[in-house]
C-alpha cells in the first residue's frame, strides 16, 4: 500500500456515520438504501461511482469512499456514466441542521445568483466557518459544491433531454456557454456534445425558438425505497385546490407561475425507484429551483433506513413501519402555501379548508387575472369578504401577509418567536408549518388532537403526556406524526378502539388540515 493510499483509507475510514467495511459491504451488494450517503472513488479508472453501480465491483485497495459527490471531483475523479452519480438522492441526515439547509439553498442554485458571505451571514455564521463545515462534513469547498451541482445538472440534461447545449449551459446557472465548456472540459477531460455523442445521441441541429424550447422536459426523480408513492398521492389528491392542483391515483399535476408565464408540472411513478418529473414551458433557469421544491415536496431524500431503524424501537411506531413501510411526510410546494394552508385550515375540516382556498385563487383571478394562491401583497388588497372564514382569521391571513409584504419576517429564516408574535399563529401552526415544509424532521404538533387521541388508545392525551411518550422519537418526530396520521386515516383501530372514534367537533384542531 502506498502512503497515499494508506492516507486516503485513513481519511474515509469514516463517510457520513459509514465505516470502511459498511460501504465496502453495501457497494458489493448494492444496496440502494445507501445510494447517496456516499460514493465509490475507483483509482485506477479515475471514476467515481454510486453504490448502485451495476458495472463489475472493484478491487477494495484500488477503492475510496467520498462524502459527496463534489469531493470526489475535487478529487479529480469523473462521474460514472453506467450509474451515473448526478442521480443519487441527497444525503444530509449526518449533516448539521444548518449546514443541511444551506445545502439545500445551493441545490437550489442560490448560489449561483449570490456569494457565500450572503449565504453564511443569513445562517449567522461567519464565512469562515461555513467553509470550515463544508470541508469537515462534505469533504469539499463550497465552490467545488456549486460547480459539481452545476456539471451534474447538466449532464442529466445532456444525456436525459434534447435541448441544446447553450441551454443546457444557461438552465444549470452558467453565465455563459464558454464558461461551461471551460468547466465541463476542465473536470471531465472531454467536451459535452462528445459525451452528448457517447450516450447516442447528437446535438440537435435543428434552431428552435424560445418559446418551443424545453417546451417538454423529462427528468427521472431517484429515491431511496422504500417509498410508499399511494400514501403520498392520496394526501395530496385530498388536499388538491381546485384550478391550481389535479391529483388522481397515478399523477400529480399543478400549474406553476414563474413569472409571466405558465409551467404544468406532472408527477407520476418513474422507472425502479425514481418519480417522473414532466413540465411543460418552464423557463430553464427555473430548473434548478422546480427540481428544489418537487424532491422537498415529495419527500424524496429521505433516509427511511435511517429512520425506521430509529422509530422502530418504539413497539407502537415499529407495528405502523410493518405494516405501511415507506410512508414518508408530505410537503408543500414552498413555505408561504403551506402558511396559508395551515392558517386557512384552523379548526375546520380538509374539505372546507379546500374549498376557502380555492375561493382564494378564483378571487385572485378575478381580481388580479392570474389563476393562482394571492402573494402577501395581493391578499393585503384581496376582497375576502364572505370567503367562508371568521374575521378572526381573516385577520390572521392579512397580518402575515403583510409582515411578509413589508420584509418583517422572512418565512424562511423566521424562528418559532417572530411566527408566535404574529395575532393568530400559535404553537401548533408553527410546528405544522415546520413540519409540512420540512424545515425541522423533529417538528411535533403535540396539541393536535388525532395524535392525542392516537397515542391515548382513542382517549384525548394530555399534551404533557404525548410530549413525553414521543420524546425517545427525536430527531424524527416530524416521521413519527406522519406515520400516526395515516394509520388513523387507514385504519385507525391499529390505535384506538373503534367506540372511542367520536366526530370531531370544528373547535378542535385536527391534522387534515392541509
Amino acid at each position: 500500500m502506498t502512503s497515499q493510499q494508506g492516507s486516503d483509507q485513513q481519511q474515509d475510514h469514516q463517510i457520513n456515520a459509514l465505516s470502511r467495511e459498511q460501504c465496502h459491504a453495501a457497494r458489493l451488494a448494492r444496496d440502494a438504501r445507501f445510494d447517496g450517503r456516499f460514493y465509490t472513488g475507483v483509482l485506477s479508472t479515475c471514476i467515481y461511482c454510486r453504490p448502485v453501480c451495476p458495472a463489475r465491483a472493484p478491487h477494495e485497495h484500488n477503492v475510496r469512499y467520498f462524502q459527496s459527490a463534489a469531493a470526489a471531483e475535487q478529487y479529480g475523479l469523473r462521474p460514472c456514466l453506467r450509474c451515473r452519480p448526478e442521480l443519487a438522492p441527497a444525503a444530509r441526515g449526518d449533516l448539521p441542521a444548518e449546514l443541511a439547509r444551506l445545502l439545500a439553498r445551493i441545490d437550489r442554485g442560490e448560489l449561483a445568483d449570490g456569494t457565500l458571505a450572503e449565504l453564511a451571514a443569513e445562517a449567522g455564521i461567519s464565512e469562515r466557518t461555513l467553509r470550515r463545515q463544508f470541508e469537515q462534513h462534505l469533504g469539499a469547498s463550497p465552490k467545488q459544491v456549486e460547480q459539481t451541482r452545476r456539471l451534474l445538472l447538466a449532464k442529466r440534461l445532456l444525456t436525459e433531454t434534447r435541448l441544446p447545449i447553450t441551454d443546457i449551459a444557461f438552465a444549470a446557472g452558467f453565465a455563459s456557454i464558454r464558461r461551461f465548456n471551460d468547466a465541463w472540459l476542465n473536470a471531465y477531460g472531454l467536451a459535452p456534445r462528445t459525451l452528448r455523442q457517447q450516450e447516442g445521441d447528437a446535438e440537435p441541429t435543428d434552431n428552435p425558438t424560445a418559446k418551443d424550447r424545453g417546451a417538454t422536459l423529462t427528468l427521472q426523480l431517484p429515491y431511496r425505497p422504500p417509498y410508499n408513492v399511494a400514501a403520498m398521492l392520496a394526501f395530496y389528491r385530498l388536499r388538491a385546490i381546485p384550478r391550481l392542483e389535479r391529483v388522481d391515483d397515478a399523477v400529480y399535476e399543478r400549474r406553476y407561475l414563474v413569472g409571466d408565464q405558465v409551467a404544468l408540472v406532472r408527477i407520476s411513478q418513474g422507472k425502479g425507484h425514481s418519480l417522473q418529473l414532466t413540465v411543460h414551458d418552464l423557463p430553464l433557469a427555473a430548473l434548478p429551483d422546480l427540481l428544489y421544491r418537487v424532491r422537498r415536496m415529495w419527500d424524496l431524500d429521505a433516509d427511511m433506513q435511517r429512520i425506521g431503524d430509529h422509530l422502530g424501537q418504539d413497539p407502537l411506531l415499529g407495528r405502523l413501519q410493518a405494516r405501511w413501510p415507506g410512508v414518508r411526510l408530505p410537503g408543500g410546494w414552498d413555505e408561504y402555501e403551506v402558511m396559508l394552508r395551515a392558517i386557512v385550515g384552523q379548526q375546520v375540516s380538509v374539505k372546507g379548508a379546500i374549498t376557502i382556498l380555492g375561493r382564494l385563487v378564483a378571487r385572485t383571478e378575478a381580481q388580479f387575472g392570474v389563476a393562482q394562491l394571492p402573494t402577501p401583497a395581493q391578499l393585503c388588497k384581496l376582497n375576502l369578504d364572505g370567503i367562508g372564514m371568521p374575521g378572526s382569521r381573516i385577520r390572521t391571513l392579512r397580518g402575515v401577509a403583510q409582515a411578509l409584504a413589508c420584509g418583517e419576517i422572512t418565512l424562511t429564516t423566521a424562528s418559532d418567536e417572530q411566527l408566535l408574535a404574529l395575532p393568530g399563529i400559535g404553537p401548533w401552526t408553527v410546528a405544522y408549518w415546520r413540519l409540512r415544509c420540512g424545515l425541522d424532521t423533529d417538528a411535533f404538533p403535540a396539541s393536535d388532537l388525532v395524535l392525542q387521541k392516537a397515542l391515548g388508545g382513542g382517549s384525548k392525551l394530555p399534551v404533557q403526556e404525548v410530549l413525553t411518550q414521543s420524546a425517545t422519537w427525536q430527531p424524527w418526530r416530524a416521521y413519527a406524526a406522519s406515520w400516526l396520521w395515516h394509520a388513523m386515516s387507514e385504519t385507525p383501530a391499529l390505535l384506538t378502539d373503534p367506540a372511542s372514534n367520536d366526530v370531531q367537533t370544528d373547535n378542535e384542531q385536527q391534522e387534515i388540515t392541509p
